[in-house]
């Protein structure tokens, strides 16, 4: 069985890192990524430069992107986003409403409603231009701010995503909160509510969950995963919110259990020595560290 990974080394991976990288070296790790055997890449998000100044030459890169027949994707937030994006060439894209409206509000400026409105409008542009828009529920197992997110809240804002009819729907554990039986209860939720919507995941590995809960994805039905290189990333506007969960380690942990993902595994632990050296910051991923077996 095929499960896609979705390499957001050089969108989410990047943000969150003290060391902004000129864009030749974002475009350069963008091509490492596809020579690893990926398919889908989240090259970058179309926001405010002031607020996340790392991705601030987001068109730059965008504009710039060699043609491998791979999916690039970009994060956007709102319209201005939105045109942005299109404007630069991008013809796929992901949104965000998130699962607390405290969080929402320090994150977007508005209420978690508000946000799935904006995302209705994003979702009826794109159908018109021919773009795909993705959405993720930021903060699906906890919010930095509110705490838990309870069941019925969530299932709440699963609902009025699920009435968008988004070309794939995310949940995202930004904090890095979730174990396996959150992952599958509430992506039991998700597809209970929008049966034929194609899911996918993304994951923080920030209490050493992140492997455990990629597995209870795919076991759960969910057949595309983000995942960065070196475990590199995490949001600058949730506390405690670290890396993503690594490409390296769940590569190896899918491969083992008989999966295919379309990925060299030598090639993801090249790279992602290469992305963590260029940020001058510690591979946080296993598999970096002590390799694959059987060597």
């Amino acid at each position: 069985m095929r499960i896609d990974i979705v390499e957001v080394a050089p969108r989410d991976g990047l943000q969150n890192e003290q060391r902004v990288l000129p864009t030749e070296a974002k475009l350069e790790l963008i091509e490492r990524a596809a020579r690893t055997g990926v398919r889908r890449i989240e090259v970058t998000s179309f926001v405010r430069p002031d607020r996340v100044p790392q991705l601030a030459d987001a068109a730059e890169v965008a504009s710039a992107l060699a043609d491998h027949g791979i999916g690039y994707s970009a994060l956007v937030l709102n319209l201005r986003g939105y045109e942005r994006a299109l404007a630069a060439g991008i013809r796929e894209v992901t949104t965000l409403v998130l699962a607390s409206d405290t969080f929402s509000r320090r994150n977007q400026g508005m209420t978690t409603q508000e946000a799935v409105e904006v995302v209705r409008e994003i979702r009826r542009r794109g159908r018109a231009d021919g773009v795909q828009v993705a959405v993720t529920i930021g903060a699906s197992f906890g919010c930095p701010f509110e705490g838990e997110v309870p069941e019925p809240r969530f299932r709440g804002v699963a609902a009025a995503v699920a009435d968008l009819d988004a070309d794939e729907v995310s949940l995202a554990d930004t904090i890095g909160v979730a174990v396996p039986s959150d992952i599958e209860t509430r992506f039991g939720i998700l597809r209970e509510l929008a049966p034929a919507v194609p899911m996918r995941v993304h994951l923080h590995d920030t209490r050493n969950t992140g492997v455990a809960n990629a597995v209870a994805a795919v076991r759960s039905g969910v057949r595309a995963l983000d995942a960065s290189l070196g475990g590199i990333g995490g949001c600058p506007f949730a506390p405690g919110a670290s890396g993503n969960v690594a490409t390296e380690d769940v590569v190896y942990t899918l491969h083992r259990m008989g999966f295919d993902t379309g990925l060299d595994l030598g090639a993801a632990i090249e790279h992602a020595g290469w992305v963590t050296g260029q940020l001058g910051v510690p591979v946080s991923g296993r598999l970096a560290r002590v390799g694959g077996f059987p060597r």
